[in-house]
């Protein structure tokens, strides 16, 4: 096998964020679901964005903010997603290339306008997510670069993909080209509401081994597993994947596979301000350490940094240099 080109693929909805403050009282008043992602209409959205206080825009998507995270590491990363040609769709795309990551995806010119998601971030640090998909459900097969692929040590997938119909088969053509050409898939199951919805589908993904690498946090998994029984759950996934990594916020983070268990606790955060992105740094720190030959618990490790990082400020994305934090705290 060549020595890859990119650390991580990442192939997601690419979605511009769109982040501000809210009370419970505001959630309640707009019916919205709190602290999970929830699908919306072009019409919601714009009512929503009408609706919300002063706010952060950036590039995001939750494979997007984890490619984020492998730049500010220093990995070598790509992303494929699809935008329209409008100004939202162009602002995805400096974005995400000024930060360095690799994207060169065409965009629609025709169709739905690029995708948002409006999250708001209650007092306690808890973000409630509204997104409008539009042009991601585009999406597909086609966008699927062989080259790219071929080029990743690993593809990095997001469970949100599983909801757009044609966005599955670009999943599955990714995975197949990946492990083809001798590389890793893995996958995030995104939110446990999106577990809820594919349940059975993330099982045989994972059974099957089209994923060899499964990232879930503890609602996630409890979700997978209908329990509420974390140890239960474990169990069960330490059969079902060949690797899977367990985020449990403060109580730290596991690797599990069928032979050991590697623990690793999380690093202190003195003031939780917003969860925005949490997993998906998670998700940066550990494939940056795994890609660059580091031990499960290294690797562990280097994504609760990226995640304490993460929420110590509004927003999906590092505001500091990850890998001169990792320095810093010994980690490289």
């Amino acid at each position: 096998m060549t020595r890859a080109q990119y650390d991580v693929l990442g192939i997601g909805n690419a979605i511009v964020d769109i982040i501000a403050s809210a009370e419970d009282d505001f959630l309640r008043r707009e019916a919205i679901q709190r602290g999970g992602m929830t699908l919306v209409d072009e019409p919601r959205a714009e009512h929503l964005y009408a609706a919300m206080g002063p706010a952060t825009v950036t590039s995001g998507g939750s494979a997007g903010n984890t490619m984020a995270g492998i730049a500010s590491f220093g990995g070598r990363g790509a992303y494929i997603g699809k935008v329209r040609n409008d100004e939202l769709g162009g602002l995805f795309t400096h974005d995400i290339q000024a930060i360095g990551v690799d994207f060169s995806s065409k965009p629609s010119r025709s169709g739905p306008s690029t995708a948002r998601c409006m999250i708001f971030v209650t007092p306690d640090g808890q973000r409630s997510m509204n997104t409008y998909l539009g042009a991601c459900t585009r999406l597909g097969p086609a966008d699927v670069d062989k080259e790219t692929v071929e080029a990743a040590a690993v593809t990095y997938l997001e469970g949100y993909l599983w909801d757009p119909p044609e966005a599955k088969e670009a999943f599955r053509k990714a995975s197949g080209i990946a492990h083809a050409a001798g590389r890793q898939v893995a996958l995030t199951l995104s939110d446990s509401f999106c577990v809820d919805r594919y349940r059975t589908e993330f099982l045989d993904l994972m059974r099957s081994g089209v994923v060899d690498i499964v990232f879930a946090n503890e609602a996630e998994l409890k979700s997978l597993y209908t329990t509420g029984d974390f140890d239960s759950a474990a169990a069960a996934i330490r059969g079902d994947a060949r690797l899977a990594i367990v985020t449990r916020s403060e109580l730290g983070a596991m690797a599990l596979t069928r032979e050991q268990t590697v623990s690793a606790p999380a690093f202190p955060v003195e003031t939780l301000v917003d969860t925005t992105g949490a997993g998906d740094l998670f998700a940066a720190g550990f494939l940056f350490g795994a890609t660059s030959g580091r031990e499960l618990r290294d690797c562990l490790r280097l994504g609760a940094l990226a995640a304490a990082e993460v929420i110590s400020h509004v927003g999906p994305r590092p505001l500091v240099s990850l890998r001169q934090l990792a320095i810093d705290n010994g980690l490289l």
